[in-house]
C-alpha cells in the first residue's frame, strides 16, 4: 500500500517459490485425484457462471493500513480473471460474475490472492485455493504456498449448465462476459494543469466476448514488409527498442487502486466511453462512484460523443479490446502505436482504427440534435502498418463488434476503402469546427517543458513484468482479464501447482449477510 512499510510475511513470495518446486509432484497428484473423484463419468462440457462474492479474515499485509486485496482466477490456464482491487479492508466483498462457455467438466478453478502495491514492481501474495468447477456455493481456505497456513475464507457461487454448443470441442473456453472495461492514464498526466482533454493521455483495456467463435485461431503476425515493424522485431537493435515499448506499455496499462473501471450493460454504456469527458469510475464500484482522475478543464461538449479516431488492436493473449485516441500523447517518439498497445507482441488477434458516427456521417450532422435523437455507427478498418491485419477478416471483426455492442451498426473498412478516408476526415473535420477540438491533438504531441512516456521509458526499460503470482500467461492463452505475457525475450512466468483444500456452504448462506 502506498505509504506503507512492508511487513515481513511478505517474504512468503520467495519461500513459497522454493516451497513449490518441492511441491508440485505432490501437489498434481492430489488435483489428479480430486479431478477423478469429481468426474468419474464421461467427458463433457458445460456454460459456468461464476460468482465470486468475497472473503474475510485476510492477513493485515502493512505496517501501516491493512491491505489492498484483488484475486487472479484461472480455468486450466487456458482462461483468467482479474478482480478489482479492494482498498484498505481485510473482508472485500467483490460480487463479481464471470461466464464462461464450453468448459470441461474435468476442469480446474485456481484462485490466487493478492495484495495491491502500487508503484512497486510486484504485488504481494497472500494465498490461494482451487476447487472443481462442481454446482453450488462453497466456502474456501485461502492457504500461503510455504506454511501452508489459513490465510483467510473466500466465498463463491458457481452455476454450471450443460453446454449446447455443437462444436464446443473446437470452441473450448469462450469467454462470455459481463463486458468489462478499465481505464489507464499515462503517469506524465500528473505533472501536468489545467488539462483540456485528460483523453489524450488515456487507454482503454475492454474484454470483449467470443473472439474465438468469430475469429478461430486465426493471428495476424507482424508485417515483415513494414520498415518500423521491422526495427522493432528483427535486427541488432530490436531488444533495447522493444524493452522500451514494453515498459512504456506497462506504465500505460499498470493496474493500481485509482484505475476507472466499469461494465457495458448496453448501447448507453459505450456512449459514455466516448463522451468528451466521461466519468472517472474508481475500480470498486462500478457505475456507481465518481473517482478523483486528474485535473481537467469543463468544456460545453464534456457530455457529447467526442468526433475522435482511435487507435486499436485486439490482443491475443487475453482477447481484450485496447485503445486509446490516434492523437494521445503518449505515443510521441515511440515507433509503432500498434505495438505500444500491443506490449511488442509478435501478433494480435486484429488492429486498426476506428471512429464514431452519426447516422448519415458527420457532416451531415447538425449539433443541436441530441445525441440520443440520432442512431450511432462505428466505423472500423484493418489501418495498421505493424500488423497488416487481413482485410478478409473484415467481415468477422464486423460480426464480432455487432456481437458485443448491439446497439451500434458497425461498418468495418479496408483502410485504402474511400469511404473511410472521407468519413475519417469527417469526423476530424467537425471535431475542429463545431468541438474546440485544436489541429495539434490530432496527432502525437508534447506540450512545452512536457516529459514524454517514451523518454520516462527509456529510463525503465529493463524493469521486470508488474504483478504478483500468476499474473504471467503463455503466449497464445486466451484469458478473461490479465496482466500481459512475458515479453518476446521472455519466457512465459511458470504456473504454480495448488493445494485443494475446500468445503461446500451446507447451508446455502449468503456471505453478503455475513459480514
Amino acid at each position: 500500500m502506498p505509504g506503507g512499510r512492508k511487513n515481513p510475511m511478505q517474504m512468503s513470495n520467495i519461500v513459497g517459490a522454493v516451497h513449490n518446486v518441492v511441491n508440485r509432484a505432490k501437489e498434481e497428484a492430489k488435483d489428479a485425484a480430486a479431478s477423478l473423484e469429481v468426474h468419474h463419468g464421461d467427458r463433457h462440457f458445460v456454460d459456468l457462471t461464476i460468482q465470486f462474492i468475497g472473503a474475510s479474515n485476510l492477513p493485515k499485509m502493512d505496517v501501516v493500513g491493512t491491505a489492498d486485496p484483488y484475486f487472479i482466477a484461472k480455468l486450466d490456464e487456458r482462461l483468467s480473471f482479474v478482480s478489482t482491487v479492494k482498498p484498505n479492508t481485510l473482508s472485500p466483498v467483490w460480487n463479481e460474475l464471470w461466464k464462461v462457455k464450453n468448459v470441461p467438466n474435468t476442469a480446474t478453478l485456481v484462485v490466487d490472492v493478492l495484495d495491491k502495491d502500487n508503484g512497486t514492481i510486484t504485488d504481494d501474495h497472500i494465498g490461494k485455493f482451487s476447487t472443481p468447477v462442481t454446482d453450488g456455493a462453497k466456502e474456501f481456505t485461502i492457504e500461503s504456498l510455504s506454511l501452508r497456513r489459513n490465510r483467510g475464507n473466500f466465498w463463491l457461487k458457481i452455476e454450471s449448465t450443460p453446454s449446447t454448443d455443437v462444436k464446443a470441442e473446437r470452441r473450448q473456453y469462450i469467454f462470455d462476459g459481463p463486458i468489462r472495461y478499465s481505464r489507464h492514464f499515462s503517469p506524465t498526466i500528473g505533472r501536468l494543469t489545467n488539462l483540456n482533454d485528460a483523453r489524450l493521455y488515456s487507454t482503454w483495456k475492454m474484454y470483449i466476448k467470443g473472439v474465438r467463435m468469430f475469429f478461430g485461431d486465426t493471428v495476424q503476425p507482424w508485417n515483415r514488409n513494414y520498415k518500423a515493424a521491422q526495427t522493432i522485431f528483427q535486427g541488432p537493435t530490436s531488444i533495447a527498442l522493444r524493452s522500451t515499448i514494453q515498459a512504456g506499455h506497462r506504465m500505460l496499462y499498470a493496474r493500481s487502486t485509482t484505475n476507472g473501471f466499469g461494465i457495458i450493460n448496453g448501447p448507453d454504456d459505450v456512449f459514455r466511453l466516448l463522451f468528451h469527458s466521461n466519468p472517472i469510475v474508481t475500480e470498486g464500484l462500478p457505475n456507481t462512484s465518481a473517482g478523483t482522475g486528474p485535473p481537467q478543464s469543463p468544456t460545453p461538449y464534456a457530455q457529447r460523443v467526442k468526433p475522435a479516431v482511435y487507435t486499436y488492436i485486439i490482443a491475443v493473449d487475453d482477447d481484450s479490446f485496447r485503445f486509446s485516441e490516434t492523437g494521445a500523447a503518449f505515443f510521441v517518439d515511440f515507433a509503432s502505436k500498434h505495438a505500444l498497445h500491443a506490449n511488442c507482441a509478435p501478433a494480435v488477434r486484429y488492429s486498426g482504427e476506428f471512429h464514431p458516427r452519426p447516422e448519415g456521417g458527420w457532416e451531415n450532422f447538425a449539433d443541436d440534435t441530441p445525441d440520443d435523437a440520432v442512431r450511432w455507427e462505428l466505423v472500423i478498418d484493418n489501418n495498421s502498418g505493424t500488423y497488416s491485419p487481413d482485410p478478409m477478416m473484415l467481415a468477422d471483426l464486423k460480426e464480432l463488434l455487432q456481437y458485443n455492442f448491439p446497439g451500434f451498426t458497425v461498418h468495418a473498412f479496408d483502410r485504402q476503402d474511400p469511404r473511410l478516408a472521407q468519413s475519417r476526415e469527417a469526423c476530424r473535420a467537425y471535431a475542429l469546427a463545431k468541438r474546440g477540438v485544436k489541429q495539434e491533438d490530432l496527432q502525437p504531441h508534447a506540450r512545452a517543458g512536457e516529459e514524454t512516456l517514451s523518454h520516462t521509458a527509456q529510463t525503465q526499460g529493463d524493469a521486470p513484468l508488474e504483478g504478483g503470482p500468476g499474473d504471467g500467461a503463455a503466449p497464445g492463452t486466451v484469458v478473461g482479464e490479465s496482466v500481459e505475457s512475458a515479453p518476446l525475450d521472455q519466457p512465459a512466468i511458470e504456473p504454480t501447482a495448488v493445494d485443494k483444500r475446500s468445503r461446500s456452504f451446507s447451508d446455502g448462506r449468503d456471505y453478503l449477510n455475513s459480514i
